[in-house]
């Protein structure tokens, strides 16, 4: 394994944080503390409880994780993509 190598893993957002913290379960029930990477912070993009996530690890500390990517409409929760309700504006 390289030293730059780094383990991708998935999960979901179970509890945000302070200062862009969050605690992330994984799929194999491990629980992490994840911050969110520099382009999701650039671009705002907003990750709340429930999210599914991808996050990044060093194989050197398993406890602690960076949050890559999020899916689109994988929220626990919500309803499925497509089926969202919009709000109808009235005209004057």
């Amino acid at each position: 394994m390289a030293k730059e190598e780094l383990l991708e893993f998935e999960g979901v957002v179970t509890e945000v944080l302070p200062d862009g913290n969050f605690r992330v379960t994984l799929d194999n029930e491990h629980q992490i503390l994840a911050y969110t990477a520099g382009k999701m912070r650039k671009f705002r993009i907003r990750t709340g409880v429930g999210d599914r996530v991808t996050v990044e690890m060093s194989p050197y500390d398993l406890a602690r994780g960076r949050i890559s990517f999020r899916h689109r409409g994988e929220r626990a929760g919500a309803p499925p993509a497509g089926q969202t309700r919009r709000q109808q504006f009235m005209r004057r």
